[in-house]
């Protein structure tokens, strides 16, 4: 029911004016159904009878008489100076919800697509991990860190402009200023030779994937995917109809040797070279250089996921799959997520020359877009050298967060937890012992509040892997170090418990 502050909105009492049954009398049972079945809730103002009769198109002497018969029931109350309201002796008396139907005329449950079954059966969950700020949450960025001063003052001066700019349907393919912008980046910043028209913005990663594969795929089309690998490309790949191969990784990114071996002839690869999601392994040049050359020969296009790649703090990061890219085979897909905040839901995709068209046209046509203001103020925080100095200065907060998680492993997780020092990103692994199932230790975390997924989680077939993916980037050094302390007691009670049980490791489910 839409509110206003004269009282709700009703447009959606239907009057037929030349029925045998008088207008008011409709009015009367529709406003009593309203209210009765709880859309008109308990103490909610109506409009004044002027203003419902000029709604309805009906005569204000209609709706009085409506709102006699409803006031003489009970159902409403008038107050004088200050409108007529839905009875608040309603919320305690309210008729109960009919109860469910059984029998040969319950509608059966919907039918999916065999591809949506398919994804539902394998991977669907009611159940998402945390998102809200907590030792060990992935994917979250350091939210008490961004400047929203400086963000308010951008959002503001952009409201302040023409409201044709700002309040009008914006382009298709992206605003031009944030595709010009992004453009500029990626070539200052990834090494990557672009022009503005091959960027194309999107409602966040996962938008960009499910554009990519309803583009490029076709159903059982096969697609090379890290295994372990990124939860969100794989559901959208999935459901776009794509059937996934599991390509194992190792220390230098995926196995493009065993790719070939698997499934030669493949339509797709997927990949996160910059920072492997979840091992955090960096793909080697030689690596990747193996991989554009295994798309040329099978004439295959390759994603690149580059999530979190701003924020290294090791070495210098090697360039992006796209910057080496020659022969044109590479998707390259990029988010604000990590590097401004997740509720902005904005991406893009930089599009290879020879899909620029295609992506256009699927812009105008199937792509319902990204607001207009929030690709102008973000365009603006870019030009401003905003968003530089917020990337030096989180890189300094997460290297110093990535400290704190691991001088504490070495305190209060030894024997039980071995954390892998990260190079870049938001999270990294730790590796159990064999003594300690990841499924166990994920449970065992949960009880003292600790969020830790197993890297079974990410995987499309079972691994020789056991441990835990911990993100950091999200809490400060003092929650980092509390947080180790409860997981190194959660863990110690399962060596205990496994020991008490003569020896008997715990099974994962």
């Amino acid at each position: 029911m839409v509110k206003r502050a004269g009282g709700a909105l009703l447009l959606g009492i239907a009057i037929e004016h030349g029925a045998a049954r008088p207008v008011s009398a409709q009015l009367y049972a529709s406003l009593r159904d309203l209210m009765l079945s709880g859309s008109l809730a308990a103490g909610e103002r109506l409009p004044a009878t002027r203003t419902l009769a000029r709604d309805l198109g009906v005569s204000r002497t209609t709706v009085i008489d409506a709102f006699e018969r409803l006031t003489a029931e009970g159902l409403i109350d008038s107050r004088v100076g200050s409108g007529t309201f839905v009875s608040v002796a309603l919320a305690a008396d309210r008729p109960g919800r009919a109860p469910e139907r059984s029998g040969p005329d319950v509608p059966h449950a919907p039918v999916l697509s065999r591809t949506m079954a398919s994804a539902v059966e394998r991977f669907g969950t009611r159940q998402r991990l945390p998102h809200t700020p907590g030792a060990f949450v992935t994917a979250l960025p350091a939210l008490d860190e961004f400047p929203m001063g400086q963000w308010a003052r951008i959002a503001a001066k952009h409201w302040r402009r023409a409201r044709r700019e700002v309040m009008g349907y914006g382009e298709p393919s992206g605003h031009p200023a944030l595709r010009q912008t992004i453009a500029g980046h990626l070539r200052a910043n990834r090494g990557i030779s672009c022009d503005a028209e091959q960027i194309f913005i999107v409602a966040g990663a996962q938008q960009a994937f499910s554009l990519i594969g309803t583009l490029l795929l076709n159903p059982g089309d096969a697609v090379w995917f890290e295994n372990p690998g990124a939860i969100g490309a794989r559901n959208s790949l999935i459901a776009s109809g794509a059937e996934l191969i599991p390509v194992p990784v190792d220390q230098e990114g995926i196995r493009v040797e065993e790719g070939l071996r698997l499934c030669p002839q493949f339509r797709s690869a997927f990949v996160t070279p910059s920072h492997q999601q979840p091992l955090g392994y960096v793909m080697s040049l030689q690596r990747r250089l193996a991989l554009l050359a295994a798309a040329e020969r099978a004439g295959a296009w390759v994603i690149e996921d580059d999530y979190d790649s701003e924020f290294f703090y090791g070495r210098r990061p090697l360039p992006t799959l796209k910057s080496v890219d020659r022969t044109g085979r590479v998707i390259y897909v990029g988010t604000f997520s990590k590097s401004l905040f997740p509720a902005l839901r904005l991406g893009f995709i930089l599009a290879p020359e020879a899909l620029v068209e295609t992506f256009a046209r699927a812009s105008v046509s199937f792509v319902q877009g990204v607001a207009t203001s929030l690709q102008g103020i973000v365009a603006e925080f870019i030009e401003e050298g905003y968003f530089a100095t917020h990337i030096r200065r989180m890189r300094r907060i997460y290297a110093e967060r990535h400290a704190a998680l691991y001088e504490a492993a070495q305190r209060s997780l030894v024997g039980l937890l071995e954390i892998v020092p990260a190079e870049s990103g938001l999270h990294t692994i730790g590796n159990l012992p064999s003594t300690i199932s990841e499924v166990a230790a994920a449970r065992a975390a949960a009880v003292r509040d600790i969020v830790v997924s197993p890297i079974a989680r990410f995987s499309l077939e079972t691994t020789a892997l056991n441990g835990l993916v911990l993100g950091f980037g999200g809490i400060k050094p003092a929650e980092i170090r509390s947080g180790v302390e409860r997981l190194g007691q959660a863990l110690a009670g399962l060596q205990t418990t496994r020991r008490a049980a003569g020896g008997r490791r715990q099974s994962p489910i």
